[in-house]
C-alpha cells in the first residue's frame, strides 16, 4: 500500500521491457511508488495530468511526440507544474541535453546508471533539486564557449538579485554543491540554501539545473574560450 508521503513516479519509455524493469526497481524501493506507465509523449502528458506524479522518468526518443516536447508541455502547464521530469536516455547528444533542460527537465541521466544512483536521483529531483549526470555541467560550459559573442540577451532578469546572490549563482553555474559553496564563501550551509532558494524564486527557476542555464544565458558567467 502506498503511503501519503511516498514519491509517486510515472515511467515513460517506448520499450515495454524497460518500463517493467524501471517499475520493479521503483516498487521495490522504500518510499517510492509507481503510479503508471506511458509508451509515448502523448500518453505521458495525459497520465501526468491525471495522476499528478511527483517525478516522471522520461525517455527522449519515442514515436509521435518525443520526450522533450512532452517535458515542455508538462513543465509548462499550470496543472502539472509541480511535477519534476528526470530524463533517462541511452543517448547523451548535446542537442538532447540542452533541449531537455530548456524544456524544464530537472535532471538528465543515461540508462546505464546504477540502480542505486537512479533511486537517489529520483529522491533528489523530488526534493526540488536539479541533478545532472557527471560531466553535463562541463559540457554546458563547453557549449556556451562555442557560441558567437553577442550582447547578454537575458541580463535584465538579474536586475533584482543581490551581489551575494550573484556570487552564489556564479558558483552554482560552475557545478559546485551547496556544501562546496559554503566552504568557498565561508558561510553556513543554511545560509547558502537560503540564497539558492531566493535565486530560484527571483529567477523563476525550477531547480539548480535551470539556474545553470540562466547564469550562462544571462551573460553572468562567460566561459573561457
Amino acid at each position: 500500500m502506498a503511503e501519503a508521503d511516498d514519491i509517486r513516479v510515472l515511467i515513460v519509455d517506448d520499450q515495454a521491457l524497460l518500463r517493467a524493469s524501471f517499475r520493479l526497481l521503483i516498487e521495490t524501493s522504500p518510499g517510492l511508488v509507481a503510479v503508471g506507465e506511458a509508451s509515448s509523449g502523448h500518453e505521458a502528458v495525459a497520465l501526468a495530468r491525471r495522476e499528478q506524479p511527483d517525478v516522471i522518468l522520461m525517455d527522449i526518443r519515442m514515436p509521435g511526440m518525443d520526450g522533450i516536447e512532452a517535458t515542455r508541455q508538462i513543465c509548462g502547464s499550470v496543472q502539472t507544474r509541480a511535477t519534476r521530469v528526470l530524463i533517462l536516455t541511452t543517448f547523451d547528444y548535446d542537442e538532447y541535453v540542452f533541449g531537455a533542460l530548456r524544456a524544464g527537465a530537472s535532471g538528465f541521466l543515461l540508462k546505464d546508471v546504477a540502480p542505486s544512483d537512479l533511486i537517489t536521483a529520483v529522491q533528489v529531483v523530488a526534493g526540488g533539486d536539479g541533478l545532472l549526470a557527471p560531466g553535463i555541467t562541463r559540457r554546458l560550459i563547453a557549449h556556451y564557449a562555442t557560441l558567437p559573442e553577442e550582447p547578454a540577451r537575458f541580463a535584465a532578469i538579474l536586475h533584482n538579485i543581490t551581489d551575494r546572490e550573484r556570487e552564489v549563482l556564479t558558483l552554482v553555474a560552475t557545478g559546485l554543491s551547496n556544501t562546496e559553496i559554503s566552504e568557498y564563501l565561508r558561510v553556513t550551509l543554511p545560509t547558502v540554501k537560503t540564497h539558492v532558494g531566493r535565486l530560484l524564486a527571483k529567477l523563476q527557476a525550477r531547480d539548480r539545473a535551470q539556474l545553470v542555464i540562466v547564469a550562462y544565458e544571462s551573460g553572468l558567467v562567460t566561459p573561457t574560450r
